[in-house]
């Protein structure tokens, strides 16, 4: 294709989007909002350094973090002509790129000593697992795999790593020391493999950059190879691939970056925005533009995602773009509060069926959420209703490797009949579930580690799966449900469809489609309860943040409809005790009838408040205690470790994990409120009549007893 003039560059661009295109060599910062245009831009500013003559098309090399991306940058390249028959313009991963002059220049920087790429970490990070005495669980090591990803990215070494995730107070999925030694063991192994060294991806940046900047030769000859950069998401940069940029860059400064810091929602993998907010400190010469106008949503759409980014807190809410929507007018978005899961799923699921009837096509619709075990309630009534959907970013729930070991847990239960006092405690058939899978994961708190976590939350949704047949059916027993999940699964088995998409708040970044579904908005899903913390004293703001970052992503991924939704109890028929996003706060129309705060029977129009200040209280745990998690504890700790002592024994003596007699949580309320009779016991939640008759006069008499002494 002839390539386009220099005056051609910036016909039908904005004005905005003009001036990133014609900025002169040099530094450039390209500051993007969602749907403006930021590819079409780059490519643009691309071809007309190269029609200028600045560079010519094989100087160039732009970066970005997938392969779909960088593809999509090649194609639109060639559409304007960029490079004619000489060499194009190379639009790689940082990791592709890397890998690419590492096999050129290796030779010159090791010499003979092969080496091999190692693509998959499992198996060398479980031998390092096992050689350190730690669990070598599937769900541990991919726990273990993603912190020493983070770890490597971040720049820390195995020796550092446990004073520095103390600095940060990061989440991590075991004790610091016990991460650091597996660490270094897989350190150890890969550099004495049997064939030569091995080189995990990360190794690929590490080496490219060390070899930079360690061989003048070497950096000689690629900076005359290479004279201009484009680095698109840098919001998403790593310190080790902005070292990689460094190396590059050398002294010069021929630099285009394009980001947007309020999209940043990828720090667990050592992501950062500062590089992207220190760019102008860096340079201060740079050309800065910020595009704003929104070719992609409403202005209705828009004007929500400026609202929810605009309660923003942080440094990083300083950089927030205005957008402005381009696009004509469209339907309001729309705000709906259930009972439940399984209602918020049917509701989602006949919305869809409507604009499918309306001639919205079925690829053209997303249903968006936090984590995904999410999927299965939505899976479930999307298939009871004959829609098609593809599940992005992960497997269809029972297809996940952690169900089917579940399933196939309760099975063997089931034909050996050997856990019989389990079903006589707290809610019988779901009690026996969760004894059941306790092994597999479930334990009665949710763990660190989000490999862990994700196993945990699938897991208990085949207790969710127990829980909403035992409504129906009080009388039915494992193998009826054994029987329900073997349908469930035979019936999402379509042929491989272009249907609505299930996908990920994470998963859908980079995407769009004309009508997303965001659903699960409530406190503890969104922001994630992890987020929120266990540790009143601890600064959270920062996790709090990306959550709320994490919703600006989803809402800004619909074109014209948008559908935000909750529910206030997990199971049909379940306690209504939770609360709706945070987030969500200041959005809701007044004239929607989802703009109300949930109320339950037993806190009437005000909804529970906190027992200490008379705050309206938000999330599970908050609900549970009674009080807001911000307080700190009143808890009585010899009662409480008295009622631990009591558990514990009752578990023994009734051969059930302890948390099916009481969660920790409940415990903690009971410490706390120290309830003389059953009227008292009742009023906090997680306490029945089923389990007030069994276990009441127990833990009164250990409340009576702690408080005589």
């Amino acid at each position: 294709m002839e390539a386009m003039s220099v005056d051609s560059m910036t016909t039908g661009l904005d004005p905005e989007q003009s001036a990133a295109v014609s900025a002169p060599r040099g530094p450039v910062c390209v500051l993007a909002g969602a749907g403006t245009g930021k590819t079409r831009t780059i490519t643009r500013r691309i071809a007309h350094l190269v029609s200028a003559g600045h560079v010519s098309a094989g100087q160039v090399l732009a970066v970005t973090f997938t392969a779909r991306a960088a593809g999509e940058m090649r194609g639109r390249l060639r559409a304007l002509g960029v490079g004619g028959d000489g060499p194009a313009v190379q639009a790689r991963t940082f990791h592709a790129a890397a890998l690419r002059q590492l096999k050129y220049f290796w030779p010159q920087v090791v010499g003979d000593t092969g080496w091999q790429l190692l693509d998959r970490k499992f198996a060398l990070v479980s031998q390092a697992a096992n050689r350190a005495g730690i669990s070598t669980a599937t769900d541990s090591i991919r726990d273990l795999a993603g912190e020493i990803e983070w770890a490597k990215g971040s720049l820390v070494a195995p020796e550092d790593y446990p004073a520095i995730t103390a600095r940060l107070r990061r989440e991590v999925p075991m004790d610091a020391a016990k991460v650091a030694s597996v660490y270094a063991g897989y350190e150890d192994l890969k550099s004495h493999g049997g064939d030569g060294m091995l080189l995990d991806f990360d190794d690929l940046l590490l080496h490219t950059a060390a070899a930079l900047e360690e061989h003048s030769a070497v950096a000689d000859e690629f900076r005359e190879r290479y004279r201009c950069f484009v680095v698109d998401e840098y919001q998403d940069v790593t310190p080790l691939q902005q070292r990689v940029l460094d190396a590059w860059l050398g002294e010069r400064d021929d630099l285009t970056v394009v980001g947007d810091a309020n999209q940043t929602i990828y720090s667990f993998t050592g992501a950062t925005p500062r590089y992207l907010l220190d760019f102008s400190r860096r340079f201060p010469d740079a050309t800065v533009v910020r595009l704003e106008r929104d070719y992609r949503s409403t202005p209705e759409v828009v004007s929500l995602a400026n609202r929810v980014i605009g309660a923003a807190r942080g440094r990083i809410a300083g950089t927030r773009l205005q957008l402005i929507g381009q696009r004509p007018p469209g339907p309001e978005p729309e705000f709906f509060e259930y009972d439940d899961e399984p209602a918020e799923a049917d509701g989602v699921a006949r919305a869809i069926k409507r604009l499918i009837s309306k001639g919205v096509a079925p690829a053209e619709i997303a249903v968006l959420y936090r984590i995904n075990a999410q999927s299965e309630v939505h899976e479930q009534a999307l298939t009871g209703m004959q829609i098609p959907y593809q599940v992005r970013g992960g497997e269809g729930f029972f297809n996940r490797p952690e169900v089917r070991q579940g399933i196939s847990a309760l099975r063997t239960a089931s034909g050996r009949g050997d856990l019989p006092e389990a079903s006589k405690v707290g809610d019988g058939l779901p009690s026996l579930v969760r004894a059941v899978l306790a092994p597999l994961g479930l334990t009665a708190t949710e763990p660190a580690g989000a490999q862990a976590r994700e196993k945990w939350s699938s897991l208990g949704g085949i207790v969710q799966v127990a829980e909403e047949l035992v409504v129906q059916d009080p009388e039915i027993d494992l193998d009826r449900l054994l029987t329900e999940l073997a349908a469930r699964a035979e019936a999402r088995h379509p042929p491989v469809v272009q249907g609505v998409t299930l996908a990920s708040l994470h998963a859908a970044k980079g995407l769009e489609w004309d009508a997303v579904f965001i659903v699960g908005l409530a406190d503890g899903t969104l922001p994630i309860s992890h987020a929120l913390g266990n540790d009143p004293s601890a600064n959270n703001d920062a996790a709090i943040e990306e959550e709320r970052r994490l919703l600006y992503v989803g809402v800004t991924r619909a074109r014209q409809h948008l559908h935000l939704s909750w529910a206030l109890a997990r199971n049909e028929g379940g306690r209504k005790s939770r609360r709706r996003s945070r987030f969500l706060n200041g959005l809701i129309p007044e004239e929607s009838p989802a703009s109300r705060i949930a109320t339950t029977p037993s806190t009437k129009k005000s909804g529970p408040k906190c027992r200490l200040c008379g705050k309206p209280l938000l999330g599970t745990a908050a609900t549970m205690l009674g009080r807001c998690e911000s307080h700190p504890t009143d808890v009585d700790i010899g009662l409480l470790d008295a009622l631990k002592s009591w558990r514990l024994d009752k578990s023994r003596e009734l051969k059930v994990p302890a948390y099916v007699v009481f969660s920790d949580t409940t415990l903690t309320a009971i410490a706390e409120q120290q309830p003389q009779d059953d009227r008292g016991l009742v009023a906090i939640p997680g306490i029945g009549a089923k389990k007030l008759e069994r276990f009441g006069e127990d833990v009164l008499t250990v409340v009576r007893d702690s408080s005589s002494d």
